[in-house]
């Protein structure tokens, strides 16, 4: 790889920082452990082609052009998340990730046939998902807690918010946002 190569690399990986919170290349590896994939089948659950990930994985390419691509992403991540905390089950997160595969993106709080309880009001848990998606798809949850710590002397329960919902488990995000409404 030649220098202005090796540079729009370099390039293409901080703006996927910026925009996703880590590189691409890290944010792919990390759900194809945590959820036992290889690269083609993150490929197949993502919607992206086999080399289209690659070049994202490498930094050949910074964006992920799709919308409903990214929303896949933060499902994903959740779902990680979840067999992590061992809420959810490896057969429960094949079944996920299937669910996954097929769903079209777009944002999670207008897509309100799987989002609402009886009343037509969205449910607890999924409104807590969103904040946290959305907490998540700006900043890394290392930097997250960081922010976190430095507001947390004048600022406690602001900071508090960004512990619970930018890197906390959303069963303690749901406590949370029960115990302050009002």
């Amino acid at each position: 790889m030649d220098a202005a190569q090796q540079e729009a690399t370099a390039r293409a990986r901080e703006l996927q920082r910026n925009w996703y919170g880590e590189p691409l290349g890290t944010l792919f590896r990390k759900l194809i452990d945590d959820l036992g994939l290889n690269q083609a089948r993150l490929a197949g659950v993502l919607g992206l082609s086999a080399p289209m990930l690659s070049q994202l994985m490498s930094g050949q390419r910074a964006k992920i052009g799709n919308p409903a691509v990214v929303q896949r992403v933060q499902l994903l991540q959740e779902l990680a998340a979840q067999v992590a905390d061992g809420s959810v089950s490896a057969a429960e997160a094949t079944d996920r990730m299937d669910e996954i595969k097929r769903s079209q993106g777009g944002s999670v709080l207008s897509n309100t046939t799987h989002t609402t309880n009886s009343s037509g009001a969205p449910t607890v848990k999924r409104v807590v998902r969103e904040i946290q998606s959305l907490l998540r798809s700006v900043a890394a949850a290392g930097d997250i807690i960081d922010a976190a710590d430095t507001l947390a002397p004048t600022h406690p329960e602001l900071a508090e918010f960004l512990r619970v919902y930018g890197a906390g488990r959303t069963s303690d995000a749901v406590a949370h946002y029960q115990a302050h409404q009002s």
